[in-house]
Protein backbone atom coordinates (compact mmCIF):
# COMPACT_ATOMS: atom_id res chain seq x y z
CA UNK A 1 0.00 0.00 0.00
CA UNK A 2 3.10 2.41 0.75
CA UNK A 3 4.57 1.62 -2.42
CA UNK A 4 1.10 2.37 -4.45
CA UNK A 5 0.69 5.30 -2.12
CA UNK A 6 4.51 7.05 -3.28
CA UNK A 7 3.56 6.20 -6.87
CA UNK A 8 0.84 7.95 -6.86
CA UNK A 9 2.58 11.13 -5.60
CA UNK A 10 5.24 10.33 -8.28
CA UNK A 11 2.94 10.13 -10.85
CA UNK A 12 1.87 13.70 -9.58
CA UNK A 13 5.20 15.05 -9.86
CA UNK A 14 5.48 13.55 -13.30
CA UNK A 15 2.32 14.97 -14.91
CA UNK A 16 1.71 18.38 -13.24
CA UNK A 17 4.58 20.68 -13.41
CA UNK A 18 2.60 23.61 -10.80
CA UNK A 19 3.58 20.07 -7.87
CA UNK A 20 6.15 22.07 -5.84
CA UNK A 21 6.87 19.47 -2.43
CA UNK A 22 5.56 16.30 -1.26
CA UNK A 23 4.03 18.04 1.51
CA UNK A 24 1.91 20.22 -0.81
CA UNK A 25 0.63 17.33 -2.92
CA UNK A 26 -0.73 15.20 -0.03
CA UNK A 27 -1.96 18.19 1.51
CA UNK A 28 -3.84 19.68 -1.41
CA UNK A 29 -4.26 17.51 -4.02
CA UNK A 30 -8.21 16.45 -4.30
CA UNK A 31 -7.45 13.96 -7.15
CA UNK A 32 -4.92 12.26 -4.91
CA UNK A 33 -7.81 12.41 -1.98
CA UNK A 34 -10.32 10.80 -4.22
CA UNK A 35 -7.98 7.87 -5.32
CA UNK A 36 -6.93 6.75 -1.94
CA UNK A 37 -10.52 6.92 -0.45
CA UNK A 38 -11.64 4.96 -3.66
CA UNK A 39 -9.09 2.43 -3.00
CA UNK A 40 -10.59 1.89 0.63
CA UNK A 41 -14.33 1.85 -0.67
CA UNK A 42 -13.28 -0.51 -3.28
CA UNK A 43 -11.81 -2.85 -0.75
CA UNK A 44 -14.86 -2.59 1.24
CA UNK A 45 -17.39 -3.37 -1.80
CA UNK A 46 -15.64 -6.40 -2.44
CA UNK A 47 -16.00 -7.64 0.80
CA UNK A 48 -19.86 -6.87 0.16
CA UNK A 49 -19.27 -3.95 2.51
CA UNK A 50 -21.74 -1.68 0.18
CA UNK A 51 -23.10 0.34 2.59
CA UNK A 52 -19.74 1.45 4.64
CA UNK A 53 -17.75 1.41 0.43
CA UNK A 54 -20.32 3.91 -0.42
CA UNK A 55 -20.45 6.06 2.83
CA UNK A 56 -16.76 6.13 2.33
CA UNK A 57 -17.04 7.46 -1.44
CA UNK A 58 -19.80 9.91 -0.83
CA UNK A 59 -17.64 11.69 2.35
CA UNK A 60 -14.71 11.75 -0.55
CA UNK A 61 -17.42 13.58 -2.66
CA UNK A 62 -18.10 16.16 -0.18
CA UNK A 63 -14.63 17.06 0.24
CA UNK A 64 -13.33 16.54 -3.19
CA UNK A 65 -16.13 17.16 -5.77
CA UNK A 66 -15.10 13.96 -7.35
CA UNK A 67 -17.66 11.17 -7.34
CA UNK A 68 -16.49 7.33 -8.05
CA UNK A 69 -18.60 4.80 -7.21
CA UNK A 70 -16.66 2.05 -5.35
CA UNK A 71 -17.70 -0.54 -7.25
CA UNK A 72 -15.27 1.28 -10.36
CA UNK A 73 -11.72 -0.55 -11.01
CA UNK A 74 -9.17 1.46 -11.45
CA UNK A 75 -5.73 0.97 -12.51
CA UNK A 76 -2.57 2.28 -11.48
CA UNK A 77 -0.91 6.21 -11.69
CA UNK A 78 -4.15 7.26 -12.80
CA UNK A 79 -4.17 11.14 -12.66
CA UNK A 80 -7.01 13.36 -12.27
CA UNK A 81 -6.07 16.89 -12.83
CA UNK A 82 -8.71 19.45 -10.51
CA UNK A 83 -10.82 17.04 -10.62
CA UNK A 84 -14.05 18.71 -9.92
CA UNK A 85 -17.07 17.54 -10.77
CA UNK A 86 -15.76 14.18 -12.36
CA UNK A 87 -18.16 11.32 -12.09
CA UNK A 88 -16.88 7.57 -11.94
CA UNK A 89 -19.89 4.58 -12.54
CA UNK A 90 -19.74 1.49 -11.33
CA UNK A 91 -19.04 -0.72 -13.67
CA UNK A 92 -16.17 1.95 -15.01
CA UNK A 93 -12.93 0.15 -15.90
CA UNK A 94 -10.09 1.98 -16.37
CA UNK A 95 -6.16 0.65 -17.33
CA UNK A 96 -3.06 1.96 -16.42
CA UNK A 97 -1.72 5.81 -16.94
CA UNK A 98 -4.73 7.33 -17.50
CA UNK A 99 -5.63 11.37 -17.25
CA UNK A 100 -8.72 12.64 -16.28
CA UNK A 101 -9.76 16.12 -16.27
CA UNK A 102 -12.17 18.65 -14.67
CA UNK A 103 -15.66 17.64 -15.20
CA UNK A 104 -15.03 14.43 -17.18
CA UNK A 105 -18.09 11.92 -17.23
CA UNK A 106 -17.77 8.14 -17.11
CA UNK A 107 -21.11 6.92 -17.10
CA UNK A 108 -24.01 5.06 -18.18
CA UNK A 109 -27.13 6.01 -21.10
CA UNK A 110 -29.38 4.77 -18.37
CA UNK A 111 -30.84 1.99 -20.79
CA UNK A 112 -28.06 -1.46 -19.79
CA UNK A 113 -28.03 -3.93 -17.32
CA UNK A 114 -24.86 -5.11 -16.36
CA UNK A 115 -21.61 -3.64 -17.50
CA UNK A 116 -23.04 -0.43 -18.28
CA UNK A 117 -19.93 2.12 -18.18
CA UNK A 118 -17.21 2.67 -20.51
CA UNK A 119 -14.17 1.08 -20.63
CA UNK A 120 -10.92 3.14 -20.67
CA UNK A 121 -7.26 1.49 -21.69
CA UNK A 122 -4.01 2.26 -20.92
CA UNK A 123 -2.89 5.67 -21.34
CA UNK A 124 -5.79 7.21 -22.21
CA UNK A 125 -6.38 10.95 -21.82
CA UNK A 126 -10.38 12.10 -21.44
CA UNK A 127 -10.00 16.30 -21.85
CA UNK A 128 -12.44 18.96 -19.49
CA UNK A 129 -16.35 18.25 -19.63
CA UNK A 130 -16.15 15.36 -21.82
CA UNK A 131 -18.91 12.58 -21.10
CA UNK A 132 -18.03 8.92 -21.96
CA UNK A 133 -21.18 7.22 -21.97
CA UNK A 134 -22.21 3.34 -21.95
CA UNK A 135 -20.91 0.23 -22.04
CA UNK A 136 -18.15 1.34 -24.73
CA UNK A 137 -13.88 1.35 -24.94
CA UNK A 138 -11.74 3.55 -25.62
CA UNK A 139 -8.53 2.11 -26.89
CA UNK A 140 -4.85 2.41 -25.81
CA UNK A 141 -3.16 5.55 -26.02
CA UNK A 142 -6.34 7.51 -27.17
CA UNK A 143 -7.22 10.99 -26.63
CA UNK A 144 -11.04 12.29 -25.83
CA UNK A 145 -11.41 15.90 -26.81
CA UNK A 146 -12.58 18.66 -24.24
CA UNK A 147 -16.64 18.97 -24.50
CA UNK A 148 -16.98 15.41 -26.26
CA UNK A 149 -20.26 12.86 -26.02
CA UNK A 150 -18.57 9.57 -26.69
CA UNK A 151 -21.14 7.08 -27.31
CA UNK A 152 -19.34 4.42 -29.48
CA UNK A 153 -16.08 2.26 -29.52
CA UNK A 154 -12.98 4.34 -30.14
CA UNK A 155 -9.97 2.56 -31.91
CA UNK A 156 -6.41 2.70 -29.97
CA UNK A 157 -3.85 5.19 -30.96
CA UNK A 158 -7.02 7.67 -31.39
CA UNK A 159 -8.27 11.17 -31.02
CA UNK A 160 -12.19 11.71 -30.72
CA UNK A 161 -13.98 15.17 -30.66
CA UNK A 162 -17.30 16.48 -31.05
CA UNK A 163 -20.80 16.18 -30.34
CA UNK A 164 -21.50 13.27 -30.74
CA UNK A 165 -17.87 11.82 -30.88
CA UNK A 166 -15.80 11.34 -33.99
CA UNK A 167 -12.69 9.87 -34.82
CA UNK A 168 -10.75 12.67 -36.22
CA UNK A 169 -7.08 11.17 -36.14
CA UNK A 170 -5.66 7.06 -36.24
CA UNK A 171 -2.04 6.29 -35.51
CA UNK A 172 -1.05 9.94 -36.40
CA UNK A 173 -3.20 9.90 -39.42
CA UNK A 174 -5.87 12.66 -39.69
CA UNK A 175 -9.42 11.18 -40.85
CA UNK A 176 -10.77 12.67 -44.37
CA UNK A 177 -13.74 14.31 -43.51
CA UNK A 178 -16.34 12.57 -45.89
CA UNK A 179 -19.04 15.73 -45.72
CA UNK A 180 -18.40 18.40 -48.12
CA UNK A 181 -19.57 21.03 -46.13
CA UNK A 182 -19.30 23.71 -49.15
CA UNK A 183 -22.33 21.38 -50.55
CA UNK A 184 -24.47 20.63 -47.33
CA UNK A 185 -28.03 20.39 -48.27
CA UNK A 186 -30.31 23.12 -47.60
CA UNK A 187 -33.33 22.77 -46.95
CA UNK A 188 -34.97 26.45 -46.96
CA UNK A 189 -33.25 26.48 -50.53
CA UNK A 190 -34.30 23.47 -51.95
CA UNK A 191 -38.28 24.48 -50.62
CA UNK A 192 -37.80 27.49 -52.65
CA UNK A 193 -37.03 26.21 -55.65
CA UNK A 194 -39.48 23.68 -55.14
CA UNK A 195 -42.28 26.37 -55.30
CA UNK A 196 -40.97 28.35 -58.06
CA UNK A 197 -40.81 25.23 -60.29
CA UNK A 198 -44.83 24.43 -59.37
CA UNK A 199 -45.28 28.62 -59.75
CA UNK A 200 -43.54 28.36 -63.61
CA UNK A 201 -45.42 24.75 -64.47
CA UNK A 202 -48.60 27.07 -62.98
CA UNK A 203 -48.34 29.85 -65.36
CA UNK A 204 -47.64 27.68 -68.53
CA UNK A 205 -50.92 25.78 -67.38
CA UNK A 206 -52.43 28.88 -67.35
CA UNK A 207 -51.25 30.32 -70.35
CA UNK A 208 -52.27 27.06 -72.26
CA UNK A 209 -55.56 27.61 -70.84
CA UNK A 210 -55.92 31.38 -71.97
CA UNK A 211 -54.81 30.13 -75.13
CA UNK A 212 -57.50 27.40 -75.69
CA UNK A 213 -59.70 29.75 -74.66
CA UNK A 214 -58.96 32.33 -76.75
CA UNK A 215 -59.43 29.35 -79.50
CA UNK A 216 -62.85 28.63 -78.91
CA UNK A 217 -64.36 32.35 -78.91
CA UNK A 218 -62.80 32.14 -82.10
CA UNK A 219 -64.61 29.49 -83.80
CA UNK A 220 -67.61 31.30 -81.85
CA UNK A 221 -67.55 34.73 -83.58
CA UNK A 222 -67.01 32.76 -87.10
Amino acid sequence: MIRRMREDIRCIFEQDPAARSTFEVVLTYSGLHAIWAHRLAHALYKRNLSFLARFISQISRFFTGIEIHPGATIGRRLFIDHGMGIVIGETCEIGDDVTLYQGVTLGGTGKEKGKRHPTLGNNVLVASGAKVLGSITIGDNSKVGAGSVVLKDVPADSTVVGIPGKVVMTNGVRVKDKHDHRNMPDPVTDTCNQLENEIAMLKKRIEELEKKEGNLDGHSNF
